[in-house]
C-alpha cells in the first residue's frame, strides 16, 4: 500500500498530470478502496491471512463503519467517473456482482485440470479457476497465453470495439472526422495499442517470472472477493506464486502502448499525457475485468436457474 501511495502521490506533483481530464475517476476515492482492499488483502483473505494477524482481523471486522464506508467510496468512485459509458459500464459489473452474493462453500471447487493453467475466457482474460491450483508458467506456456490473448480469443477484439466506439462518439481526435475514414483509423489505433499493451506487458512478466493471471479468490463473501479482485489489479504472484509482487507490467504495458499510438495521432499530442491516461484506465479497467472475472461463474449459475 505504500508503494501505491508513494507512486500516486508523485504521479500527481508533475505538472503533467494536471493536463489529465481527472473527471475519469475520483482519486480519492480510488486511492482509500485501494487502501481498504491492501487492508483485507493482510487482515482478511483467507488465501494471504497471516496465522499471527487473526487478533488484528477480529478487531478490524469488528467495526461496522467501515463497511459503509466503503460502500459510500465505491459509490462516489462510481458517480465521478467521467463518461456515462465508464459509469454504465462500473454498474453493468458491479451490479450483477452484488445479485450473485450467495454463500458459496470452500469444498465446492472447480475441478484442476492442465487447460485450467491457460484458461482464457473472451471478456475477462486469462484466469485460474477457484479450485484449480496456481502454478508457474513455462515459457512455452507464456507464448501460448499470450496468442490465445492477443489473437485467437475474442476478448481484445471487444475491448478494441468497445473503446472504438467510446472514441467515435466522441469525436476523438476530431481531426480524423466522425465518418467511416475516422472510424477505420481509431479501430486500427485500438487495435495496436491493446497489442503493444499486451505485448509489452507478456514481455515483461516473463522477464522477471510473474504472474500474468488472475486467480479467482478461495475466500467467500461479497466484499472479501471484491477486494481479492481489486488488489490483485496492483498486486502479483513472482515465480514461487507464494510471494506478492507489486503488478508493474500492465501499467508499464499501458503506458508504453499509450506513448507510441500517440506518435501518429493528429494535433500534436503530449506523448507522457497520452501515456499517463492509458496507465490510469487501466487501474479502473483492470480492476472491472477482475471483479466480473471473480463473479462469472455465479452470475452464469443464476442466470441457468432463471432459465429453468
Amino acid at each position: 500500500m505504500v508503494y501505491l501511495v508513494v507512486a500516486i502521490e508523485s504521479l500527481e506533483r508533475q505538472p503533467l498530470f494536471r493536463q489529465i481530464d481527472r473527471g475519469n475517476i475520483s482519486r480519492f476515492s480510488f486511492r482509500i478502496l485501494t487502501g481498504f482492499a491492501y487492508r483485507d488483502l493482510l487482515f482478511s483473505s483467507n488465501a494471504y491471512e497471516p496465522k499471527n494477524l487473526n487478533a488484528a482481523r477480529s478487531s478490524m471486522r469488528a467495526i461496522p463503519s467501515l463497511s459503509l464506508l466503503k460502500s459510500a467510496l465505491l459509490g462516489q468512485l462510481i458517480l465521478s467517473t467521467g463518461s456515462r459509458w465508464c459509469r454504465y459500464l462500473l454498474l453493468a459489473t458491479l451490479a450483477p456482482a452484488c445479485w450473485a452474493q450467495v454463500s458459496t462453500s470452500s469444498g465446492a471447487t472447480e475441478a484442476a485440470t492442465p487447460q485450467n493453467q491457460l484458461a482464457v475466457n473472451w471478456l475477462y482474460g486469462a484466469y485460474i479457476p477457484k479450485g484449480a491450483p496456481l502454478e508457474p508458467l513455462t515459457g512455452d506456456e507464456r507464448f501460448k497465453l499470450f496468442v490465445r490473448q492477443s489473437f485467437t480469443t475474442p476478448g481484445i477484439y471487444v475491448k478494441t470495439g468497445f473503446f472504438t466506439l467510446h472514441d467515435q462518439v466522441r469525436n476523438t481526435p476530431p481531426e480524423w472526422g466522425d465518418g467511416f475514414e475516422g472510424f477505420a483509423k481509431r479501430l486500427g489505433t485500438r487495435q495496436t495499442q491493446f497489442l503493444l499493451q499486451n505485448s509489452f506487458t507478456s514481455l515483461g512478466n516473463a522477464m522477471v517470472g510473474w504472474e500474468p493471471r488472475y486467480d479467482r479468490c478461495k475466500c467467500d463473501g461479497f466484499w472479501p472477493r471484491t477486494r481479492h479482485a481489486i488488489v490483485r489489479n496492483f498486486v502479483t504472484y513472482d515465480r514461487s506464486e507464494t510471494h506478492l509482487r507489486p503488478q508493474l507490467m500492465p501499467y508499464l504495458g499501458s503506458f508504453g502502448a499509450g506513448v507510441i499510438t500517440a506518435t501518429w495521432q493528429p494535433g500534436d499530442p503530449n506523448y507522457l499525457v497520452k501515456g499517463y491516461q492509458s496507465a490510469l484506465t487501466q487501474a479502473w479497467v483492470g480492476s472491472l475485468i477482475n471483479v466480473l472475472g471473480e463473479f462469472a461463474p455465479d452470475i452464469t449459475r443464476k442466470l441457468k436457474k432463471h432459465k429453468k
